[in-house]
């Protein structure tokens, strides 16, 4: 049985009650339609639209006391590990050691950059950082075969974007303080989430819009990394 508009809004409600984790609500990864036809994930993105400010303003920034910058972030990795994002997020910060930079986006700088100031804050880790000499990008990984929506991925970063202490962040990697900071899917072509954007998604792509939030696209060619834009 479909839910109707009205149910996928009662879920929002109340996951927004902790904006902070508002994009982790199972509603948001819903791909289903109404009985009418309107996709579940179009009225969750219109939902946010209505309730942006409520969404940002209630986001906690969380300031740590320690660096954001983890010096033991060598590029070393397991490769029989199962984490398979964290893996594909080491080995594009490798490509980059030897001064390489990425169409779109730049330098990758760091990753899995930590959030949290104690263990009992509510809060991931940034998949990527990346920074072309003007932007510094918190750039949110999605793995090859992902299902997750774009709408989680662009929810997810923008919720890293707040929290985030920018100017500390700023600091700790050297940056100038005028640097301008953005949240960015980070996602495979031709996958489940850029397949969304070829779609009649309004709503999301209005998200996206009041996010700031543009997406990049890899390619992976014989364990080499590009990116690509649209």
């Amino acid at each position: 049985m479909a839910y109707t508009k009205e149910d996928i809004l009662n879920k929002c409600e109340d996951a927004l009650k902790n904006p902070s984790t508002f994009y982790q609500a199972d509603v948001i990864n819903y791909r289903g339609k109404t009985a009418d036809g309107i996709l579940y994930n179009e009225i969750v993105a219109e939902f946010v639209c209505d309730n942006f400010d409520k969404l940002t303003f209630g986001i906690d920034k969380i300031t740590r006391e320690e660096t954001y910058k983890t010096q033991s972030h060598d590029g070393e990795f397991n490769p029989n590990s199962k984490r398979e994002e964290e893996i594909t997020a080491i080995k594009m910060f490798n490509q980059c050691k030897d001064d390489s930079v990425y169409d779109f986006i730049g330098k990758i700088i760091d990753y899995q950059t930590p959030l949290k100031n104690t263990s009992k804050d509510e809060a991931g880790k940034i998949d990527l950082l990346s920074f072309d000499g003007k932007t510094l990008r918190i750039l949110e990984l999605k793995k090859k075969d992902s299902k997750e929506t774009m709408l989680r991925c662009v929810l997810e970063g923008f919720t890293y974007l707040c929290t985030v202490d920018k100017a500390k962040l700023l600091k700790d990697f050297s940056l100038s303080d005028d640097t301008e900071v953005v949240a960015c899917p980070f996602v495979f072509f031709d996958e489940e989430q850029h397949k969304e954007m070829k779609e009649d998604r309004p709503w999301l792509k209005k998200v996206m819009m009041l996010m700031n939030s543009k997406p990049y696209y890899i390619k992976e060619e014989n364990g080499y990394y590009k990116t690509t834009e649209g």
